[in-house]
C-alpha cells in the first residue's frame, strides 16, 4: 500500500472518523466564524474560502500521498480533527496531530480518535511506525499520548515553535507490534519479554534481580501487604530474588508482571500485574500494590490506567479487577482508575488467614478517558 483510502472512514464507541467535504459547508463556517482554532492547517481564516478549502484544499495532503485529514464527528457536530502526515511509505511510518474543538474538550475524544486512526493504520493500513510530537509543558497532550497507547521515547530540544518561542518537544511512537488482533499463533498470544510501559510519572518495566532488596524490604513486616497478600506470610530475601528473576518471567502467555518505577528515579515502588489473559474472549484480570513509601500518590491509579491502555490495545476488550471486600483502598484505586462495581463474589479471593468475598470491578474498551 502506498497512499491512503480517499474515503476512509473509522466509527469509534462516541465518534466517527472521516474525510472533509462539500457536505461540511455549514458546520465549517460557523466553526470558522467563532474564531475556534482546531482544524487542519490551511483552512481559510473567511468565510468565502470555505467551499474551496472543503472540495480542493484540505484533500491536498492526501493527493500526495503523504497523508489526509479527518473530521472528528460526535451527533452530528465536528468536535475536532484527527490527521496524519509526513509518511514515507518506503519505511511505512508516519507522524499522528489533532485537534479538538475549545467546546468539547476535557471529553477524551482526542485520545478516542488518535487511538482508533493509529490501530487502523499499524494493522490494516500498511503502516509499521507511528510518531506523536508534543510539547513538554503542554500536560494535556502528553496525556493524550499516553491514554492512546503510545510509548514516551526521547526529548527533542528546542524542536517546537510557538509564537512565545522554542519549546521541547517530547517524542512518542507506536509500533505495529505493540498491537495484536485476532493473534493465530501461541507465540502472538503471548505477551512477550522485555515489554516496557511509561505513564506521566512511572514506568513499568520487567522485574530484575536488582529489585530483591526493595521488594523484600516494601513486603518486611508492611501490615497491609501482610492482611492482603497471602503469599507475603514468610517472605524473606531469597523468596523476593526468585520472584524477580524467576516467577515474575514464568508465564508470559497467561500474565504479565511489572515493577512500578518513579520516572523521577527511587526505589521499586510496587508492582501491577496481569493474570488470567483469555485471548479467545479478550477477557482479562489486572491487579496490584504499592510499596509503603509510595503509597497516597496515586501511583497504583496511575499505573492501573496504563495497563489497561496497554491490554487494550493488545486486543483485549475488558479488563476485570479483584478486591477484597475489606479492602477499602484496592477499591478506592479501582473507581479512581474508571471501573465500575459490578457485584460481589463469594469467597473468591485468598487473603492472609482465609479466603474473602471480592468486590468484582470491570472496564470496557473505549470507557479509558
Amino acid at each position: 500500500m502506498t497512499g491512503f483510502d480517499q474515503h476512509l472512514t473509522i466509527t469509534t464507541r462516541r465518534l466517527v472518523l472521516r474525510p472533509f467535504g462539500p457536505r461540511d459547508t455549514d458546520r465549517v463556517r460557523a466553526i470558522v466564524e467563532s474564531g475556534a482554532q482546531f482544524l487542519p492547517p490551511g483552512v481559510p481564516g473567511h468565510i468565502s474560502g470555505i467551499s474551496q478549502w472543503l472540495s480542493y484544499g484540505v484533500h491536498e495532503l492526501w493527493r500526495s500521498g503523504q497523508g489526509i485529514h479527518l473530521a472528528m464527528v460526535a451527533e452530528g457536530a465536528i468536535v475536532g480533527a484527527v490527521s496524519l502526515f509526513r509518511t514515507v511509505w518506503g519505511v511505512a511510518t508516519a507522524e499522528i496531530g489533532y485537534g479538538v474543538h475549545p467546546a468539547h474538550r476535557g471529553r477524551g475524544f482526542a485520545p478516542e480518535a488518535v487511538g482508533a486512526l493509529t490501530e487502523w493504520m499499524l494493522t490494516k493500513g500498511g503502516l509499521r511506525r507511528i510518531e506523536l510530537r508534543a510539547n513538554l509543558d503542554n500536560t494535556a497532550s502528553l496525556r493524550v499520548a499516553e491514554k492512546a497507547g503510545f510509548t514516551r521515547e526521547g526529548l527533542l530540544r528546542g524542536a517546537g515553535f510557538e509564537d512565545d518561542g522554542p519549546h521541547d518537544l517530547v517524542v512518542f511512537g507506536l509500533l505495529s507490534r505493540d498491537i495484536a488482533i485476532g493473534p493465530p499463533t501461541m507465540n502472538a498470544r503471548g505477551f512477550g519479554t522485555g515489554v516496557r510501559l511509561e505513564s506521566e510519572r512511572l514506568i513499568l518495566r520487567p522485574f530484575t534481580g536488582t529489585d530483591a532488596r526493595d521488594l523484600f524490604a516494601a513486603v518486611d513486616r508492611d501490615p497491609d501487604i501482610y492482611r492482603w497478600m497471602p503469599w507475603a506470610e514468610g517472605y524473606d530475601l531469597q523468596r523476593a530474588y526468585d520472584w524477580c528473576t524467576r516467577y515474575a518471567h514464568a508465564d508470559p502467555v497467561n500474565g504479565v508482571q511489572f515493577a512500578i518505577e518513579p520516572r523521577a528515579g527511587g526505589r521499586l515502588a510496587g508492582s501491577a500485574g496481569v493474570q488470567r489473559a483469555d485471548w479467545e474472549r479478550g477477557d482479562v484480570e489486572v491487579g496490584y500494590w504499592i510499596s509503603p513509601w509510595a503509597r497516597r500518590r496515586g501511583y497504583a491509579t496511575e499505573a492501573t490506567r496504563a495497563l489497561c491502555t496497554f491490554l487494550m490495545m493488545r486486543g483485549f476488550h475488558r479488563v476485570t479487577l479483584l478486591a477484597a471486600v475489606g479492602n477499602v483502598a484496592s477499591q478506592a484505586v479501582a473507581r479512581k482508575a474508571g471501573f465500575v462495581e459490578e457485584g460481589v463474589l463469594r469467597r473468591a479471593l485468598p487473603v492472609s488467614g482465609g479466603i474473602s468475598d471480592a468486590v468484582l470491578f470491570s472496564i470496557l474498551k473505549g470507557e479509558i478517558d
